[in-house]
């Protein structure tokens, strides 16, 4: 950090304040007004968000981030950008210390394994598509257990006869699985040397790129209230019996 006007010296910490510089004295204010607020926010929260609360320049709030960022890499709680946003974290070699407080969490079925990695992957993407790729027939009930964790959405509907539902991941997936963006997916190497993909696969054989960009492609239509109270009674009314089967089988 530059030295200070008058007498005030160089020094090595962002957080100590030197009160005969305002800039420097706004730089901290700045910076604890931003601490404040994301310790207080169930919800990780962007650098526009920010500079739009706090009626500052986004350079400002950006170079507020950085400083936060270098401050806690070394604490009990960090400081992570998840799809453009920031939230604080468990520091990840302190996460054992937190299991009696960790909710048990029930282990997927490989088969709602297969069903997230392929909408991860190739998303949007319709349920007959999950199939056609899996090479067998996708429950619903396991889209309904992937759709309560949080990890998948309904995006809108295909273009297409039929018009069916298109899924894809969502924010709280990428925060689960301490990606900053879709894109941070192991790509074809990555998974050749981690041994889960066979070093003897056609040489034709290609990993998608992943994009879970909000937006609607060409050749999807929104969701509407319609829509979405249609699905509802369906499922309803679709058997309650054979629902409650399917998620049982994609949590065995």
């Amino acid at each position: 950090m530059s030295k200070t006007s008058g007498s005030v010296s160089e020094t090595a910490n962002p957080f100590e304040l030197p009160l005969n510089d305002e800039a420097f004295f706004e730089a901290v204010d700045l910076q604890r007004k931003i601490e404040a607020i994301l310790f207080a926010s169930a919800e990780p929260i962007g650098t526009s968000e920010l500079s739009e609360r706090l009626r500052a320049a986004k350079r400002d709030v950006e170079a507020a981030m950085d400083v936060l960022v270098e401050h806690y890499a070394k604490r009990g709680v960090v400081l992570r950008k998840i799809a453009e946003r920031w939230a604080f974290r468990t520091a990840d070699d302190l996460k054992h210390v937190l299991h009696r407080e960790a909710v048990e969490q029930k282990r997927l079925s490989r088969a709602a394994l297969e069903t997230l990695a392929i909408i991860a992957f190739h998303q949007p993407v319709t349920r007959a598509e999950i199939e056609e790729i899996r090479g067998v027939s996708t429950s619903k009930g396991t889209l309904d257990v992937l759709m309560e964790t949080g990890w998948v959405r309904m995006r809108g509907r295909r273009r297409t006869p039929g018009r069916p539902v298109t899924y894809g991941t969502t924010t709280e997936f990428l925060d689960h699985f301490g990606l900053e963006s879709i894109r941070d997916l192991p790509g074809l190497d990555e998974l050749k040397g981690s041994g889960l993909l066979d070093s003897a696969i056609p040489a034709s054989f290609k990993v998608p790129v992943p994009d879970d960009n909000a937006e609607l492609s060409e050749d999807e239509d929104p969701l509407d209230e319609d829509d979405l109270f249609a699905l509802s009674e369906s499922e309803e009314e679709g058997g309650a019996t054979e629902s409650k089967a399917n998620k049982g089988d994609a949590l065995k």
